[in-house]
């Protein structure tokens, strides 16, 4: 038997239990089916409206939750920083305090400040999403992860994943973290040093500093781009020297499993990774 949702917000996979993980992926399995047929649209969203505020850049994640409303048959507006009132001054509270007073029912947020969303949920009726708040979490990244693993792999449980690169500003390692180790993976973290404390490991994680001696036990690898707009000091000697110790080249992908997965949320900086 299903689990009844009861949670207005979607804010946090640090928060999920591994069932209320377990009843997402299964629900995401409907919906991949529904886009398998020719009318991809379903009435559970109809009259309700989703307001997309994107605060930071977003390619991938805007469009996918565009995408989502659309097909879920809800009215979808967009808007972002510089299409909006947060552009003259205007308090990211007040924005949504609008758009609610406007009829949104839910409002998705992506914020370059951590708990952003978390802020929103506490003043707000509607039902807020969180779309990534800084280098805190980005749940749906998360699940959509998870979700990958799941149906490429056949599980979650013993699977072995590496997260390779700038762990310490990456929002999705951390969504990552949490919904694959409540689900039975076995996650590893690798790094260099002034990208990866060593406090990680206290998450329940092995955390390590040799891509190379990882390599080839790894089912999963996760490869995360370097987030230079979010360090405020140099972290890096170079991209050059990064790449040559963390970067996954064809040499050292020939020594992984056959058939390993690899995975990248996006962008990507070739030669890098």
């Amino acid at each position: 038997m299903s689990l009844a949702w009861h949670r207005k917000d979607f804010l946090s996979l640090r928060e999920l239990s591994a069932e209320e993980l377990n009843q997402v992926l299964a629900t995401a399995r409907v919906f991949k089916e529904i886009l398998g047929r020719p009318i991809k649209k379903v009435p559970s969203l109809q009259g309700r409206t989703v307001v997309n505020l994107f605060v930071e850049p977003s390619t991938r994640t805007r469009i996918s939750f565009e995408l989502a409303a659309v097909r879920l048959s809800a009215d979808v507006v967009s808007l972002d920083k510089d299409s909006s009132s947060l552009r003259k001054g205007e308090t990211l509270s007040d924005t949504a305090r609008n758009l609610e007073a406007l009829q949104a029912g839910v409002i998705v947020i992506r914020h370059r400040s951590a708990g952003a969303a978390h802020f929103l949920a506490g003043r707000l009726k509607a039902s807020v999403v969180n779309a990534g708040d800084g280098a805190h979490e980005h749940p749906t990244q998360g699940l959509l992860d998870a979700f990958t693993i799941q149906e490429r792999l056949g599980k979650l449980a013993g699977v072995r994943v590496l997260i390779v690169g700038d762990i310490i500003h990456s929002r999705v390692a951390r969504s990552n973290l949490w919904a694959l180790t409540k689900l039975g993976a076995r996650v590893t973290l690798v790094g260099p040093p002034t990208l990866l404390p060593r406090e990680f490991a206290e998450l329940g994680v092995k955390v390590s500093y040799d891509l190379d001696g990882q390599l080839e036990e790894a089912d999963v690898i996760n490869l995360l781009r370097i987030q230079h707009e979010r360090m405020v000091q140099a972290r890096l000697p170079s991209v050059g020297e990064y790449a040559g110790l963390f970067g996954l080249n064809l040499e050292r992908f020939q020594r992984c499993k056959p058939g390993v997965l690899l995975m990248h949320p996006g962008p990507v900086h070739r030669g890098v990774e």
